[in-house]
């Protein structure tokens, strides 16, 4: 009889589902776009390339949202992901002893793969309880050129306190540091408003997936006060990628028009999951923070890589695991799902840990 595969890496869970499959994998909302921007199907006609930088209209859209900017502040991406490839290739210079990036650990997965395509160097500062430690960062940013900060944070769900981050960007202005600023969670924040980290090494990435639920589409943005650097970020996409999708830009377009109070629906919903998943994963053992924003969590758990396996060949439950993440001791779980399968999934969980109970 054939073994089954082992699971060492997200990219084996992406797509998968039916089958009775619950899955707390995916990174993508399961709730819907806003309607409105599917409006503009019937008479939409423009079939060509479009800006390198991005359509002016959608430009001029997100500008309203950043102090003293302008379009030519921003370039419209295929999702927030091609943005950080950009963003370090430009940074990236192997011949200068600054070549690297200072990154919290744990992280989104895909962020010290894509520092090394860029050719650069990742150092790590470990979190303390989810969150930086700014001791620990103040002595690590030295001799880097750029940090790497992501609140609401994948996979931990936290929120860094807006004290840290206005020390960080005092900090790395002092320094000359670039600090990317991934924010792709900023509206999905269930204690606070998001702070908007600024200064002119300051570059934030965004994008319409996680807010409007617009994941496949691929429009993604970075922002930055410093206009060269966004004229060495166009000339490299000219080279790559060329124009990101026109149509997703203009569904995009749309989506800004949309009042806050889609966003605001959407929050109520994330937050009554998360509310339903923390306390059900409490009462079954597990050590978790509470996510102040994102729609993740973050439980310890020792074997992590056997739990993820088994979870899915023997119960059809998927989560992943937090050695991906940089933390091998514990699995991430996405409630981007709704109640009736998270509840479903915590019974799947409780079978499973029946007679485990020396992996919590």
């Amino acid at each position: 009889m054939a073994q089954n595969p082992p699971i060492t890496s997200a990219s084996f869970f992406v797509g998968k589902s039916g089958d009775g499959i619950i899955s707390f994998g995916s990174g993508q909302p399961d709730l819907p776009p806003p309607k409105e921007i599917y409006e503009i199907l019937p008479t939409y006609k423009a079939f060509k390339y479009g800006l390198i930088q991005g359509q002016q209209n959608l430009r001029e859209a997100l500008a309203k949202h950043y102090p003293n900017a302008d379009p030519d502040n921003f370039v419209i991406t295929n999702g927030a992901s091609e943005a950080l490839d950009l963003i370090f290739r430009v940074l990236s210079n192997p011949k200068e002893p600054d070549n690297r990036v200072l990154l919290p650990r744990p992280y989104y997965y895909s962020y010290p793969f894509v520092i090394q395509f860029a050719g650069m160097e990742t150092v790590y500062t470990d979190l303390i309880d989810g969150r930086i430690d700014l001791a620990d960062f103040k002595e690590k940013i030295k001799g880097c050129r750029a940090v790497l900060i992501n609140s609401p944070s994948n996979p931990t769900g936290r929120v860094e306190d807006i004290e840290t981050l206005k020390a960080i960007e005092k900090l790395c202005g002092e320094l000359g540091v670039y600090i990317i600023s991934d924010e792709v969670y900023k509206d999905l924040i269930y204690e606070r408003e998001n702070y908007l980290i600024k200064g002119d090494h300051v570059i934030t990435v965004n994008s319409f997936s996680k807010t409007y639920a617009m994941c496949g589409f691929r429009v993604g943005y970075l922002y930055s006060p410093d206009k060269a650097l966004v004229q060495k970020t166009i000339e490299m996409k000219v080279h790559t990628s060329m124009n990101t999708n026109i149509l997703g830009q203009e569904m995009a377009y749309e989506a800004t028009k949309v009042p806050r109070s889609f966003i605001d629906s959407q929050v109520a919903v994330w937050k009554e999951r998360r509310d339903i998943l923390y306390q059900g994963l409490l009462d079954l053992g597990f050590d978790l923070w509470k996510p102040e924003g994102a729609f993740y969590v973050f439980p310890k758990i020792k074997n992590s890589n056997r739990v993820v396996n088994e979870l899915y060949y023997d119960h059809k439950v998927i989560t992943y695991d937090g050695a991906w993440f940089g933390d091998p001791d514990r699995i991430r779980l996405s409630y981007a799902l709704d109640v009736e399968k998270i509840q479903e999934g915590l019974l799947r969980i409780k079978e499973y840990l029946q007679g485990k109970e020396n992996l919590l």
